[in-house]
């Protein structure tokens, strides 16, 4: 593999002592070695990037980056999670996804661990070490062999964020939904989900539809406006074409089918109909175009916020718009726990908005998984804490005291999972 331009760049820099005092550093693509020039600058490297090359190991050393806290690996064809990293005292966030993993040595989990993907592996088995990491707040599993998860997990405490897509899970862990932190879940595209429901979608040719302008990206796909030629008139449409790969969420295949089964709402980014005959054999989904000058509430989480959205500086909110927000989005969570579905990203990034009076929608079923009969009610109310932070976060930015929104969002944000509302009295407790 040859080193890119960029990355040769740095590494002679980095070579003639010209990158001191530098905190973040990328050096993606083409690397066959760890550049030994890196522990130069042990005093100040917080952020590194090495993905996209051909590494298989790191150094036994590497504890000396004392100051590391952010390590990218991703692309590169490891077997094993290097050990070494456990050696680093303030590294909390791993980042090797579509790395052929295969194994996880407890001593590779760092004390600081924070934010762990290991998405699109080939990992059977996790280490009881896991859950001994008691920042663990994020954590990335979709696209391997797992069957079941470290008991221990039942005591990660922070865990907020659990990615479970396309394993070999023929049942969740019971403990599963007692976390008490846990808002954001999804185990699509394992096996106990059961059989797929049958399909109530259409599909759209491609050659029914003309392109238009690229409207956003996202980790699963591009969006662009279209024009859909139907059998007796034309509709503004939007067109989300999938790229076909193992996302942090899961399978493409499974956000559309989340999507079309939950049917229409007006709260709904909903979908119209699959994609058929794209030449290029591209996936796709149809969905109703919203206006223009909608917007995304909050941008996604950071490197620093870890599981938490990013708000754009100075937004305010009156008392209206956080009640109307706060309603439509309820809404359409009602409707689709009702369906039997947990949307499993309830987020501000993956909700639209008017910009003004509050109108919303919730949009991207990437995490969407099915609700298992036994345990609904149980796993409904994981969802009923992201609803309850997302409200605290609009509460945050209004610009009046709403005391009775303020009890609804602890109510629902309560470490003790049963004693949580369901999202049905939620709605019916919003004036």
């Amino acid at each position: 593999m040859t080193t890119n331009a960029g990355t040769a760049r740095q590494l002679a820099a980095l070579g003639r002592g010209n990158l001191a005092g530098t905190r973040e550093l990328r050096l993606a693509g083409g690397l066959a070695e760890f550049p030994r020039d890196l522990f130069g600058l042990a005093d100040s490297l917080e952020i590194l990037d090495l993905g996209a090359g051909s590494l298989t190991h790191l150094p036994q050393d590497l504890g000396r980056l004392r100051k590391l806290r952010v390590l990218f690996c991703s692309g590169n064809p490891f077997d094993r999670l290097p050990p070494a990293l456990g050696d680093c005292p303030h590294l909390s966030q791993i980042g090797f996804r579509g790395c052929g993993l295969t194994e996880v040595p407890g001593e590779a989990l760092p004390p600081a661990l924070r934010w762990l993907t290991l998405t699109d592996n080939r990992i059977a088995a996790l280490p009881d070490a896991l859950g001994r990491r008691p920042q663990l707040q994020k954590l990335m599993l979709s696209g391997n062999r797992l069957t079941a998860l470290p008991a221990s997990l039942a005591e990660a405490g922070r865990l907020e964020l659990l990615r479970l897509s396309a394993n070999g899970f023929d049942a969740l862990p019971a403990w599963l939904a007692a976390l008490p932190a846990l808002a954001w879940p999804t185990w699509a595209g394992n096996p106990s989900e059961g059989l797929r429901p049958s399909p109530r979608d259409r599909t759209i040719p491609w050659s029914d539809l003309a392109l238009g302008e690229r409207l956003g990206e996202g980790a699963s796909g591009e969006v662009f406006a279209a024009l859909w030629r139907g059998d007796r008139s034309e509709q503004a449409v939007a067109v989300k074409l999938f790229k076909n790969a193992m996302t942090s969420d899961g399978l493409p295949e499974r956000e559309m089918e989340a999507c079309l089964a939950a049917g229409a709402h007006p709260n709904l980014v909903g979908g119209l109909g699959r994609l058929g005959d794209h030449p290029g054999g591209t996936q796709g989904l149809v969905m109703p175009l919203l206006p223009g000058d909608w917007r995304v509430l909050a941008g996604p989480p950071s490197l620093e916020s870890c599981s938490r959205d990013v708000y754009a500086p100075g937004l305010n909110l009156d008392a209206e718009t956080v009640r109307r927000i706060a309603r439509t989005i309820a809404a359409a969570a009602v409707h689709l726990h009702a369906s039997g579905l947990l949307h499993g990203d309830l987020y501000a990034h993956n909700i639209l908005w008017d910009g003004t009076t509050g109108e919303a929608t919730l949009s991207d079923f990437g995490a969407a998984c099915r609700l298992p009969h036994a345990a609904g009610a149980d796993l409904q109310r994981l969802e009923v804490r992201a609803w309850g932070i997302l409200l605290s976060e609009l509460l945050a930015r209004c610009l009046d005291p709403l005391p009775d929104l303020a009890a609804l969002a602890r109510a629902c944000t309560q470490p003790e999972v049963a004693r949580r509302p369901l999202m049905s009295d939620v709605l019916a407790a919003l004036p």
